[in-house]
């Protein structure tokens, strides 16, 4: 997010007001990259934003107000990405689709770690109220996965609770990776988290050949 230029600049209040709560918003989320949600403060936030102490208060009540705003930013961000994926893939099967939203997600963690750790890890740090936030996204998830899933395969459909199990175990495998350190080379999973999403659908044998057709 640019910073406004010094002085005298014509630009409209409002555009200034919007301009620093964007800034906010990103100094945040990467200062929680860079040091946690225990030690990130409203001082840490401003100097990574560029914004005085005084205006981060015209915009938040406080650091929680602030991370609410920008986790629900990370979450948009991210759910725009994953559909303009399986938009641009529309006229293909699921599988196909599956494999461009996967492939869209991990580029854009690859891209923004910082936007990766506030919405897999440091979410989870910061209460039951962004919780609960972490879970409906979840939620939104599920319902892009299980639009258009391939037939039952012969003896039966998969269990009801399929969507949702995906969902959370992608979700896990990264937020183990982030810990641990390796946030961003995530696109390295791509193989292995393409694989374990088809087969939960199409069977083993049949996701393994799907991956290693490309």
């Amino acid at each position: 997010m640019d910073r406004l230029p010094r002085g005298r600049h014509g630009l409209s209040p409002e555009f200034v007001a919007r301009n620093q709560r964007e800034r906010l918003i990103a100094g945040l989320t990467q200062a929680l990259y860079e040091v946690g949600y225990h030690e990130t403060t409203v001082a840490l936030i401003g100097q990574r934003a560029a914004v005085s102490k005084s205006d981060f208060y015209k915009h938040f009540e406080s650091k929680d107000d602030c991370f609410v705003a920008a986790y629900d930013a990370a979450i948009e961000r991210i759910r725009e990405q994953v559909v303009t994926a399986c938009e641009a893939a529309a006229g293909e099967g699921w599988a196909d689709r599956v494999h461009a939203a996967i492939a869209a997600l991990l580029d854009l963690f690859d891209e923004e770690p910082a936007l990766a750790s506030i919405a897999l890890v440091e979410g989870l740090r910061a209460g039951r109220g962004v919780y609960d936030r972490y879970q409906a996204a979840l939620e939104s998830f599920v319902g892009i996965l299980g639009t258009g899933t391939p037939p039952p395969q012969a003896g039966g459909g998969v269990p009801e609770a399929t969507d949702e199990a995906v969902v959370g175990g992608i979700a896990s495998l990264l937020s183990r990776r982030i810990l641990g350190g390796e946030g961003e080379r995530l696109s390295e999973l791509f193989p292995e988290i393409l694989e374990f999403t088809l087969a939960s659908y199409m069977g083993a044998e049949e996701a393994r050949r799907l991956v290693s057709a490309g």
